[in-house]
């Protein structure tokens, strides 16, 4: 394939009119009163054309071999990209840029989240509980056992250490009769809002968004100006000595930082860098500021949205090794991550120019045969002139068209109009299904080895990480598919499919829960439950024992379910929103709502019993976060945190609130019991009269032996598992006490008094 046609940037909006029949490709969005993502739309049943015409839909513009190629040299590199602007003969707009990494965004970024487990047996209570010294603590939930996630508070049964802006402390929280604050240090580095972290014995690897600066020459410029590229920072941190933390290592990866997993003891993470078209450079990784390597660039021999190095790094974070392999592609969305396998996904984009073939495809394809003969003869030869250019060409054919519209009466000329619609709908809705793809790269992971498998691609969008799974050698998502038609309005529909371990679709299920979109997913071993929504909940219990899925059973209640959990291998817990419709017929939110769902008749699954927690006001960070959800299955108690107006809340123990405010938040704890449901175990505040309202932004809840911790932006709070009964308590910020800053090196980490 010739390298200038082989690659495109990405075009967002185009309008088409069409003798007075206007198209537009804009996805449409619609504000709903719940929180979620709103979807965008499909075509369902379109009545069959009169005529039969060449589909030219979008795949002509993605064929090409698939194969993944190497970028051997920085001038290589400004070939791709000079290519890249060619497509089309437009110059990159980085304005255009900005719309696709919007929508990607719009279409990425979702405040529903469910969680997948890779095996038939239920994943361990709030990610894995874990003995050592025989201490019994639990860490943080996590998507798949054995692949750590990063977080902002890690504890190891003893300690507990949390970054918060640009401070990592560390308290000693068990005995938690004698927890205290061992160290709260500042990092000397630009004010940054630190949230991702893991903990490996003493070793913590902090990551963190920087810049580089540099000087550049602006395109035909002759002086020098600062140029700010981002950077992701990885800091391995000694932390054996509590009380002086050492940096070992202070890698720096060009790109923003976008996800980690650890595995054993090699942390694999995501940046991603934009493609600066006027001044591009391959990614480098420096070590304290010192360039060590520029890792192996890739590109892939198909046309689509090239506009992103996507660069995957994996450090050993108890010796030097590092290695890392960057991939240009489009930005990336969601990942999904095994003990083998790093997927990276994204939503495939049109390449730039496609619109305006697809204006004159459209007509020629779609509208010409549906005229008289004897116009469609008159418009050949139009076409064949030379001596026309194509403005003139389009004069002719338009007084053409408009002088054969004035012969006809009124009933042919709507007849004709009404075809052409017809056709012209279903030409639009094959353009728009085609596009909304996701892409899938398959990337293998063995400690420091990184190889890339496969591509693959599968109608729709995905939610998040928790759309995916592997199982085995297959590879199963759950999208949902969606756009607009115009006279035809939004159209969605989901589906679930099959990939092998070459990324080949090898089963699917599609049209289920049309004109809904999926809100949760969980799968666990050979069964999807999936929760889509519109006016209400349908549950489904799906069947994965073989490449064709199948719908085993379907519930329908009010409200929807953001979260899914596995209570035992007969019922699921859900965590979303109750709602009601109105006189006006629209969907009400209500209260966060928990539910006990009875799957050991999996055609006929039931709600066992539900839990609905104050009024509109009322939030959850465990709707979107499955980090600040925890369940024990030893003991059978549920834990998320609760925001809301104290007036709305009728179980908390506390009607404290700050003055300004008069909103609650903290914890409420549930027994579980797969007889009889929910039973309120109590609540734990964390509202603080004396100062200002923290939120339940980053609320976290994990044990250490028979202490429940629970922790939010203002405090640590340690209760007896048993009675919920306050044992100690930590504030975390605003303590009134001065915090000095002291002059060291870069750097370092520089001791709070």
């Amino acid at each position: 394939m010739d390298t200038k046609n082989s690659i495109a940037i990405a075009v967002i909006v185009s309008v088409i009119a069409t003798f007075g029949v206007t198209m537009s490709f804009v996805p449409l969005y619609t504000e709903t009163e719940f929180e979620s993502p709103d979807p965008v739309e499909i075509l369902g049943n379109t009545p069959e054309p009169e005529i039969i015409y060449v589909d030219k839909s979008i795949s002509k513009f993605f064929e090409g071999t698939n194969d993944i190629k190497k970028i051997s040299s920085q001038e290589e590199l400004v070939s791709i990209l000079e290519a890249t602007s060619s497509f089309g003969e437009v110059f990159y707009d980085p304005r255009v840029r900005s719309m696709a990494v919007d929508e990607m965004v719009m279409f990425e970024t979702a405040e529903s989240s469910g969680v997948s487990v890779p095996s038939a047996e239920p994943m361990p209570s709030d990610g894995a509980s874990k003995v050592e010294g025989g201490v019994d603590y639990s860490t943080t939930n996590v998507q798949v056992e054995n692949v750590d996630e990063p977080d902002y508070l890690k504890n190891d049964g003893k300690y507990v250490y949390i970054v918060s802006r640009n401070t990592l402390s560390i308290i000693d929280a068990y005995p938690a009769e004698d927890a205290k604050l061992v160290l709260k240090i500042a990092l000397d580095i630009e004010s940054q809002y630190i949230q991702n972290m893991f903990l490996n014995e003493d070793r913590l690897v902090i990551f963190y968004n920087g810049q580089s600066d540099e000087e550049i020459i602006p395109q035909f410029d002759f002086i020098p100006r600062p140029s700010y590229n981002p950077v992701t920072h990885a800091l391995i941190v000694d932390v054996s000595d509590k009380e002086n933390p050492e940096i070992l290592k202070d890698y720096s990866i060009d790109g923003h930082f976008r996800d980690a997993r650890m595995i054993g003891d090699y942390a694999y993470f995501v940046t991603n860098n934009n493609i600066n078209h006027q001044n591009p450079r391959l990614p480098i990784i420096m070590e304290d500021s010192v360039r060590i390597m520029t890792p192996e660039a890739f590109y892939f021999d198909n046309v689509e949205e090239f506009s992103n190095f996507n660069t995957l790094t994996a450090i050993d974070i108890f010796g030097d090794t590092i290695n890392s392999e960057t991939f240009l592609m489009g930005y990336t969305g969601s990942f999904y991550v095994s003990e083998n396998n790093f997927y990276l996904t994204y939503q495939q984009n049109m390449p730039f120019g496609y619109y305006e073939n697809s204006s004159r495809d459209r007509f020629y394809d779609v509208i010409v045969p549906l005229l008289p003969s004897e116009i469609q003869n008159q418009i050949e030869n139009i076409q064949n002139d030379s001596s026309l250019n194509s403005s003139e060409q389009w004069t002719k054919i338009s007084e053409l068209m408009q002088n054969s519209y004035n012969e006809m009466d009124k009933a042919e000329k709507e007849e004709l109009f009404e075809k052409i619609r017809k056709a012209l709908n279903e030409y639009d809705a094959k353009i728009q299904e085609e596009n909304r793809k996701t892409i899938i790269h398959k990337i293998s992971i063995d400690e420091d080895k990184i190889e890339y498998v496969a591509k693959g691609t599968v109608p729709g969008r995905l939610l998040n990480q928790f759309s995916m799974d592997e199982s085995g050698d297959r590879f199963r998502v759950a999208t949902t598919i969606e756009y607009y038609i115009q006279h035809e309005g939004t159209i969605r529909s989901n589906a679930v499919y099959v990939l092998d371990e070459e990324l080949n679709i090898v089963g699917e299920l599609e049209d289920i829960a049309p004109d809904e979109s999926i809100f949760s997913s969980r799968f666990m071993g050979d069964r999807l439950y999936l929760v889509t929504f519109e006016q209400i909940d349908p549950f489904f219990v799906i069947d994965l024992s073989t490449d064709t899925p199948k719908i085993l059973g379907e519930l329908k209640i009010p409200g929807f379910s953001n979260y899914l959990h596995p209570f035992d291998e007969e019922h699921v817990i859900g965590v979303g929103r109750d709602t009601k419709v109105d006189s006006n017929d629209r969907v009400q939110q209500l209260g966060v709502k928990i539910a006990l769902f009875n799957v050991a008749d999996v055609n006929n699954p039931k709600v066992l019993d539900d839990f609905v927690i104050g009024d509109r006001s009322s939030h959850s960070e465990a709707l979107y976060n499955h980090k600040a959800f925890f369940f024990d299955k030893t003991r059978n108690v549920l834990s998320i945190p609760i925001s809301g107006d104290s007036d709305g809340l009728e179980d908390i123990a506390s009607k404290m609130f700050a003055p300004e405010y008069n909103r609650w938040s903290g914890f409420y704890v549930f027994d579980i019991d797969s007889t009889n449901g929910f039973s309120l175990k109590g609540t734990i505040t964390h509202s603080d009269s004396d100062s200002r309202y923290y939120g339940m932004g980053d609320a976290r809840t994990f044990y250490i032996e028979d202490v429940l911790y629970t922790a939010s932006q203002g405090y640590l709070k340690m209760n007896s598992f048993d009675s919920l009964e306050e044992i100690n308590s930590i504030k975390l910020e605003n303590t009134g006490k001065f915090i000095d800053y002291m002059e060291e090196p870069v750097m370092e980490l520089e001791p709070v008094r």
